[in-house]
């Protein structure tokens, strides 16, 4: 049974970009954008294997497709899936989808707006979520979201056109927990070895010498000065004509030593701890290491168990991402008068060798057919 939606007026988007206060916290209001925000932006961009591994979790995570008992129903949806503004120029729910993941992952939470105008979802679109605030009421299911405006936290007066979601929430982080939790203590060691080494190399090849003049009788410990004043002019000039290309020799009476400053500091081996480090690091995106570049072992392929466990783990993304999206569906659904329930349909996950997947397929076809002879045999 087709109902059509009455008519109303164009609903303005409802999310704001603001600066956040200080004392946000006060009145029972919670801002979600707390001071470990910009600490895991700031990891993102300082590490780019964790910046690549967000881009792959994303990416691995597909794409999907809708599917409706009212095949009418299910072209127009998908239709609208297809061409929906979600902002920034951007158009498809896959870019909203995208972007959605990418504050959820690195965030720990991602927050998103349906806007509604007449009966149509004029658009969808992702925000900005440490500029977002929540009011928890007396129960875990009383609660409201806001922004701070004007002075004040503003509470957004349609929450039915709020798209949350929240990854790994626990005890501690109700509202979700950042794939980089655990992570900025080893990360700040890795990025000490990475300075360290810079200035070595710097050092080694911006090479600082030190001239030392020892004056070998009285006369020239009177004038000891003077001679190490012309020395250091003659030997300044050398080096300004060696950086043009001249080649100028520097000659000097008496005892005179030229030694490079710190050449006998020996730059240190970092390959052990960094390994180290990024084996951490990697362990916790659950991605395998040759994915992002590091070829570890003498192989480039994952087993079977490596794959199970991605899988799983890509399907854990898409079971906290797909009730944000059952709410769009259902939502341009019941705008346009249509009563059917809409299924998501992800992509399928294809992680092993098509000859490794060919073998699989032959094996169960082989043991059905035994499983089959037995059976007429008995």
């Amino acid at each position: 049974m087709r109902k059509k939606a009455k008519a109303g007026v164009c609903k303005a988007a409802q999310m704001r970009s603001g600066t956040q206060h200080p004392f946000g916290m006060l009145s029972g209001v919670t801002a979600l954008g707390g001071g470990e925000t910009e600490v895991y932006r700031q990891i993102r961009n300082a590490v780019p294997i964790l910046d690549a591994a967000i881009g792959k979790l994303v990416r691995l995570t597909g794409g999907f497709e809708v599917c409706c008992a009212d095949p009418a129903a299910e072209r127009g949806l998908r239709q609208f899936l297809r061409s929906v503004n979600v902002g920034r120029g951007q158009v498809g729910i896959e870019s909203f989808l995208a972007a959605f993941l990418q504050s959820m992952l690195v965030y720990g939470r991602a927050v998103g707006e349906m806007v509604v105008g007449g009966n149509e979802i004029a658009a969808v679109l992702w925000g900005d979520v440490t500029k977002l605030y929540v009011q928890e009421g007396d129960s875990p299911l009383d609660f409201a979201f806001g922004q701070w405006q004007g002075g004040a936290v503003k509470i957004f007066p349609r929450q039915n056109l709020i798209l949350f979601a929240a990854w790994n929430p626990d005890e501690e982080n109700p509202y979700g927990a950042s794939v980089f939790r655990s992570m900025p203590f080893l990360v700040d060691v890795l990025l000490k070895i990475y300075s360290t080494i810079g200035t070595n190399w710097e050092r080694a090849g911006n090479v600082r010498y030190s001239v030392v003049y020892k004056p070998d009788d009285a006369s020239g410990q009177v004038d000891a000065q003077e001679r190490s004043e012309q020395i250091a002019e003659q030997w300044s000039q050398a080096m300004q004509e060696s950086r043009h290309g001249v080649v100028r020799d520097f000659v000097a009476v008496g005892d005179v030593q030229i030694k490079v400053i710190g050449a006998d500091g020996q730059i240190l081996d970092s390959e052990v701890p960094v390994r180290q480090i990024l084996e951490q690091l990697v362990a916790k995106t659950g991605l395998p290491p040759f994915l992002l570049g590091l070829n570890w072992a003498s192989t480039e392929r994952m087993s079977a168990q490596q794959t199970d466990l991605l899988t799983s783990e890509l399907w854990a993304i898409r079971r906290t991402v797909e009730p944000v999206l059952l709410r769009i569906c259902r939502l341009w659904m019941q705008l346009h008068g249509y009563a059917e329930e809409p299924e998501i349909v992800w992509d399928e996950i294809s992680l092993q060798d098509i000859v490794e997947q060919a073998h699989a397929a032959l094996y169960r076809a082989q043991a059905e057919k035994l499983t089959a002879e037995q059976e007429e045999t008995a």
